[in-house]
């Protein structure tokens, strides 16, 4: 929690899907009573917005009707299905039973994650592999904080934004050049096929996320890998040439997804307070930003 100006309250919210508990129920009391008191509540971006859902959904998508197939080697995109459909077959095992006693069913679990898979850039099926993990999985079904929070505001009948357009979140992501795409799906198929044999284990989990989070430690996690959001390409094990991808695709990241981001986030929060002096704000961003 970040003090700002008067009348100004910041929030670091934690994306993933809680565990059991949900992380709402460990955000301080004073956090709390700032959010119940502001007027006005800023996301990243506006999740209860058909237009930036249908904005993410489509910037995610391969341009011309292409599919994966056309565009990915012939043996990275079988080791992809064949990765998938390993994740189809565990999801059933994988399920608590509190998910199945809400309702949930595989099937819809796995086509809510990665439904329309085979058309979408494949940046993005890199991140839809990082989140189909078991431990991912049983987390699903909790609203994420940011969620529950603007579902709350509007409830609320609070004036909510966002300080984000969605193509500032795509367009990074869609920037990497076809080369390192294949290399960071690459690499992130390969650590999912080691820890599938056992022979990896994974460096963090949404579960630690969560834990760090609900103790006041985000270091632990957030600040020892390049974001939140893209996973850890570099390594000793991997060839100098691949190092060197590995390197550049890291600061591509921590360029675009935190040092550009957080001041263009910053420059425009103080431009909202600045602007609205009679007015009390709540600002609930991810962990990991600003």
């Amino acid at each position: 929690r970040r003090r700002g100006p008067a009348g100004a309250d910041g929030h670091g919210a934690v994306r993933p899907a809680p565990l059991g508990e949900p992380v709402w129920d460990f955000i301080p009391d004073n956090s709390k009573a700032a959010f119940h008191a502001s007027s006005s509540v800023y996301f990243e971006l506006d999740l209860t917005d058909p237009y930036t859902i249908s904005g993410l959904a489509s910037c995610q998508m391969l341009p011309h009707g292409e599919n994966l197939q056309d565009v990915l080697p012939r043996e990275l995109y079988r080791r992809l299905k064949r990765h998938l459909d390993y994740i189809k077959l565990m999801l059933p095992h994988w399920m608590t039973p509190d998910q199945r006693g809400k309702g949930l069913y595989a099937d819809y679990l796995f086509n809510a994650i990665a439904g329309n898979w085979e058309r979408k850039r494949p940046v993005w099926v890199m991140l839809m592999v990082n989140s189909l993990t078991e431990t991912d999985i049983r987390s699903r079904g909790v609203p994420v904080l940011d969620l529950y929070l603007a579902q709350e505001a509007e409830r609320m009948k609070k004036t909510t934004g966002a300080v984000e357009r969605v193509e500032e979140q795509c367009h990074p992501l869609n920037g990497l050049n076809f080369s390192q795409v294949l290399f960071a799906l690459n690499q992130t198929l390969l650590q999912h096929e080691s820890l599938r044999a056992g022979s990896l284990q994974a460096p963090y989990t949404t579960e630690d996320l969560i834990k760090h989070y609900n103790c006041g430690d985000l270091n632990a996690v957030i600040f020892n890998h390049d974001t939140s959001q893209v996973p850890n390409f570099i390594n000793t094990t991997l060839p100098p040439h691949e190092q060197v991808t590995a390197q550049e695709i890291d600061s591509y990241f921590r360029q675009e997804l935190i040092y550009k981001r957080n001041e263009r986030m910053g420059k425009r929060v103080m431009a909202l307070l600045r602007e609205n002096t009679d007015k009390s704000f709540f600002f609930a961003f991810g962990a990991g930003t600003a």
